[in-house]
C-alpha cells in the first residue's frame, strides 16, 4: 500500500470550477499544502497560464514563478502550484498587476483588478478564537492566520480587516443583520446579499437568509457566509455583476442586445 498523502491529480477530479479541458491532457496541477483547502483554492500555475495567459505551459508557469515575479498577499511565492485562495492578492510588479481572487455570480474563480490602495488589506473570516497555553488570546482567520490580541469584540463568523504588509487586525466587521455577505460556498457560491436573520438548528446546520439586490431570497449554511460590509457598501470592490445571479432568460436576453449592438455598429 502507498503511504502518504497522493502526489498526482486527474484533471476528471480536479474542482470544476478550476474550468480545464476535459480532452485537454490527463493530469492537473495538485495544489500544494497551503492556507486553503485543495478544492477552495486556484494554483498559481492556472493563474499564470489559463487566466492571464503569460505562460503556454506548465514549465512556463514554473519559470516565471521561480524567478521570483508573483507575489501573493505581499510575500513572493516561488512554488507554482502555492494554493490562493478567496480574497487573497495576487501581485505581479513586472507587469504591473494586482488582482484579488473572487467569485463570480455562478461560482467560479475570478481575477478581479484592483488599485494599489486596495491591494494593501484584505478581508478575512474568524474561524475560530481560542486561549493560547500561555493565556495570549488569539483568532484564527478563514486562510489559516493567527492573530494575537485581537480586538475583543471579535467573535466567530465577523470579517476583519487585516493589514497586509504587518498582519495586524485594522476593522471589525460584525456578522449581523443587515450585514453585506457574499456566499463562500454551496449552490448560491458567488452571490451577494444583505443578510435578513439566522435560524438556530441545535445538532444541525445554522441557516442564514439572504437578500440581494434584486429582492430574491435564498437560504443557506451559516458556514457558507462570508460578511463583505455592512449596509449596502462593501470593503472592497466587487466584479462585474456585483454578485447578482441572472436567470437563464436575462443571459440570454443580454445576449442577443450585444450581437444587436455590434451589428449596428459595423
Amino acid at each position: 500500500m502507498p503511504r502518504g498523502p497522493k502526489k498526482h491529480l486527474k484533471r476528471l477530479n480536479a474542482p470544476h470550477h478550476w474550468m480545464l479541458g476535459k480532452m485537454e491532457g490527463v493530469w492537473a496541477p495538485k495544489p500544494s499544502p497551503g492556507p486553503h483547502k485543495m478544492r477552495e483554492c486556484l494554483p498559481l500555475c492556472l493563474i499564470l497560464r489559463n487566466r492571464l495567459k503569460y505562460a503556454l505551459t506548465n514549465k512556463e508557469a514554473m519559470q516565471i514563478c521561480m524567478e521570483r515575479h508573483v507575489k501573493v498577499d505581499g510575500k513572493v511565492r516561488s512554488d507554482h502550484n502555492y494554493p490562493a485562495g478567496f480574497m487573497d492578492v495576487v501581485e505581479m510588479p513586472k507587469s504591473n498587476d494586482t488582482f484579488r481572487l473572487m467569485y463570480d455570480a455562478k461560482g467560479r474563480f475570478i481575477l478581479h483588478r484592483i488599485k494599489a490602495a486596495e491591494a494593501s488589506y484584505k478581508l478575512c473570516r474568524v474561524n475560530k478564537l481560542k486561549v493560547t497555553d500561555k493565556k495570549i488570546p488569539t483568532l484564527v482567520t478563514h486562510d489559516g492566520r493567527t492573530i494575537r490580541y485581537p480586538d475583543p469584540d471579535a467573535k466567530v463568523n465577523d470579517t476583519i480587516k487585516v493589514d497586509i504588509a504587518t498582519g495586524k487586525m485594522t476593522d471589525l466587521v460584525k456578522f449581523a443583520p443587515g450585514a453585506l455577505v457574499m456566499l463562500t460556498r454551496g449552490r448560491n457560491q458567488g452571490r451577494v446579499g444583505t443578510l435578513m436573520h439566522t435560524e438556530k438548528h441545535q445538532g444541525s446546520f445554522d441557516i442564514c437568509t439572504i437578500k440581494d439586490a434584486k429582492g430574491h431570497t435564498f437560504a443557506t449554511r451559516l458556514g457558507n457566509v462570508f460578511v463583505i460590509g455592512s449596509g449596502t457598501k462593501p470593503m472592497v470592490t466587487l466584479p462585474k455583476g456585483k454578485g447578482i445571479k441572472k436567470t437563464i432568460m436575462e443571459e440570454k436576453a443580454e445576449a442577443v442586445a450585444r450581437g444587436i449592438k455590434k451589428t449596428i455598429m459595423e
